[in-house]
């Protein structure tokens, strides 16, 4: 009886097994994923109709939507207050909204950032190639881990419609405008206002495909000294339309920068100051010899100072919340930075122009420390950018601050 039973149960749950497997989602394939670059035009063309549509080089993109003015400038809750220079006419924060209707606006780029080690969180850089040589664009996209479908080497291609193009600290971005009333923020009265914000991750997903598969080889890599660079680039740029244009048009750049060591140095507001050997957790500890000591969550990046063997400098930028923002500079240690100019090699990643006051732009006050790189990561942590090596040829080998250690 009881075998009975259990063969009769047997049939009964056989069409429910059938049902549920049949209900199983199939495997994603390649072509669920990627767009082939044969289909791209045919696709675009089903999706904008009779209203056509566009592909613009990045620098295109720019120069046709970002205005130096915005959409915000004259609104009755205006840009923060220190996003203005009067004196040459100049925005160093701006939001310009895209139409939403009418021809598609598309953008298309390889992704040359990577999130991992925390200096690009919810932020990316594409890069075009464009007569052989680099356009790029930052992206400001509420993704948390977004390396993990938008990697390294992906070309994507997306629909502005909507969305907003703009500066935040002269930094051009593809964003939505934001609103800040942060009132407990440090200099809360001049952060007050409109500015670039970040794309919500659903509505990015939606505007974007990604064309083939990811390819890192197919990224371009500028290497150059820092005396090359700063042949290419103006250290001090002109306070005007086109010194600004021209910075604007460099920011993204993926460099790698050669015979450079860190010299144990960082700029505090304006003025270059040797690192100590503070805890960098700190309340303060701005001058400890890591990467990025805290800010004690004010989140402003932290910069560390680069030269060669003659008198160029520029910052190695970082973020306190990076997974290596506590590691010893290379050749720093519990006693200091005298070693630091022993460890020699190149700093690889994404090179710009960052500068939020707008008064030091009217003022005259610049002094060369506006420009930066911003490394992917370490080694170990993230996309190696930093490669150095001793005086006797033995290979930096990162180490992270150890209160305990410290206090031996």
């Amino acid at each position: 009886m009881r075998k009975s039973i259990y063969t009769y149960a047997m049939l009964l749950a056989m069409p429910v097994i059938a049902l549920m497997t049949s209900c199983e989602p199939r495997e994603l394939t390649e072509d669920d994923v990627f767009v082939q670059e044969s289909s791209l035009d045919q696709i675009l063309e089903e999706e904008n109709g009779d209203q056509g549509y566009k592909i613009y080089d990045l620098n295109e993109f720019l120069d046709t939507f970002m205005t130096e003015e915005g959409s915000f400038h004259s609104d009755t809750c205006p840009y923060r207050e220190r996003s203005y220079d009067a004196t040459h006419g100049i925005y160093l924060y701006s939001v310009d909204t895209l139409p939403t209707n009418g021809a598609g606006i598309y953008i298309r780029g390889r992704i040359t950032t990577d999130d991992y080690a925390g200096n690009f969180y919810k932020a990316m850089v594409i890069q075009q190639i464009v007569n052989g040589e680099q356009q790029n664009l930052r992206i400001s996209v509420d993704l948390g881990s977004s390396a993990g479908m938008y990697q390294l080497g992906q070309e994507i291609i997306i629909r502005c419609n909507g969305l907003a193009v703009g500066r935040y600290a002269n930094q051009p971005q593809l964003c939505i405008p934001s609103y800040n009333n942060n009132i407990y923020a440090m200099n809360a009265s001049q952060k007050v206002g409109w500015c670039p914000g970040r794309i919500q991750g659903s509505v990015f997903r939606k505007a974007t495909r990604m064309i083939g598969t990811p390819d890192a080889k197919k990224i371009q890599v500028d290497e150059l000294t820092l005396a090359d660079l700063y042949t290419q680039i103006a250290l001090k740029p002109t306070a005007d339309a086109a010194g600004m244009d021209a910075v604007r048009k460099m920011d993204g750049r993926l460099v790698r920068l050669k015979d450079v060591h860190f010299t144990g140095q960082y700029d505090d507001n304006g003025t270059i100051k040797n690192c100590d050997t503070t805890d960098p957790d700190s309340e303060g500890g701005g001058g400890a010899n890591v990467f990025a000591p805290s800010t004690q969550n004010i989140g402003y990046p932290q910069s560390r100072l680069l030269g060669d063997q003659g008198s160029n400098k520029l910052m190695c930028s970082s973020s306190e919340y990076a997974k290596f923002a506590y590691y010893y500079l290379p050749g720093a240690d519990k006693n200091g930075v005298t070693n630091c100019k022993n460890y020699e090699g190149t700093v690889t990643g994404i090179l710009g122009w960052y500068l939020d006051k707008a008064s030091d732009l009217a003022q005259g006050k610049l002094d060369g420390y506006e420009w930066s790189v911003t490394p992917r990561g370490i080694p170990g942590i993230g996309v190696m950018d930093i490669d150095m090596k001793d005086t006797h040829d033995e290979p930096w080998v990162p180490k992270e601050y150890d209160p305990k250690a410290q206090q031996e």
